[in-house]
C-alpha cells in the first residue's frame, strides 16, 4: 500500500512576507550583478535577514533565482493569458500592451533579469520556453489569426506581432539608460500613446 504523502504546512503571513522580501532583494542583486556575480550574502544583506534565516526559505542561490524568474514570468504572462477571443481585438491588444508597459515602468529590473537569462541561452528556463510559453503563444496566436480571418483585425502574422509587443515594451527597461539619455525625463503616458499608435495603427481593419 502506498505511503500517504504529508500535507505541506500552510505558509504563515510572516513566511510569505519574508519570501517576498527575499525575492524583491534578489531582483535588485541579480539584475545588477547577474547570476554568477551575485551571492546569497548580498541578498541577505539587502533584505535584512541573516544568511541562515534566508537559507531556511531557499536552500541555494539557484533556488532563489529560479523562483524569481518564475514570479516574473507568471506576472508577465497573466495579461497575455487573459486575452479574450470574444472581446474587441483592438481593445484587448491595447489592454495587453498597456499592461506590459506598466510592468516595464514599475519593475524594469525584472525585464533586465529576464534579458540576461536569455542572453546566456536560458540555462534555467529553457524547458519552460519550449513548453508552457510556446503553448501559450500558439494559443493566443490562434486567437489573433481568427480575428484577422473574421475581418476584425487587419491581416498580421500573430507570433511576430507578439514578439514585436515584447520587444518594444521591454526596450524601455532593457535599454533604459539609452532611453533616458535621449528623452531626458520620461513622460510615461506619452510613451504609452506613442507605442500604442505604432503597434496598433496597422492592425485596424479597413472598413
Amino acid at each position: 500500500m502506498p505511503k500517504a504523502q504529508a500535507i505541506p504546512a500552510r505558509k504563515t503571513r510572516i513566511q510569505s512576507r519574508n519570501q517576498q522580501a527575499i525575492l524583491d532583494a534578489a531582483l535588485d542583486v541579480f539584475s545588477t550583478f547577474g547570476f554568477r556575480g551575485s551571492t546569497v550574502d548580498q541578498i541577505a544583506a539587502k533584505c535584512g535577514l541573516s544568511k541562515p534565516n534566508l537559507l531556511y526559505y531557499f536552500r541555494r542561490k539557484e533556488d532563489i533565482y529560479r523562483a524569481l524568474l518564475e514570479r516574473t514570468l507568471a506576472n508577465w504572462l497573466a495579461p497575455l493569458a487573459a486575452l479574450n477571443a470574444e472581446a474587441d481585438p483592438v481593445e484587448e491588444l491595447t489592454r495587453y500592451i498597456s499592461a506590459k508597459l506598466d510592468m516595464t515602468f514599475e519593475r524594469p529590473e525584472a525585464s533586465r533579469l529576464f534579458a540576461n537569462e536569455i542572453l546566456h541561452r536560458a540555462p534555467h528556463i529553457g524547458p519552460f520556453l519550449k513548453g508552457p510559453l510556446k503553448t501559450l503563444v500558439e494559443e493566443k496566436a490562434a486567437v489573433i489569426r481568427r480575428w484577422s480571418a473574421e475581418g476584425r483585425l487587419a491581416p498580421v502574422e500573430p507570433v511576430h506581432l507578439i514578439f514585436s509587443i515584447w520587444a518594444v515594451t521591454q526596450h524601455y527597461a532593457d535599454f533604459g539608460v539609452q532611453v533616458d539619455a535621449i528623452l531626458g525625463k520620461r513622460d510615461k503616458e506619452a510613451i504609452r500613446a506613442a507605442v500604442l499608435a505604432i503597434l496598433l495603427r496597422g492592425l485596424t481593419p479597413v472598413r
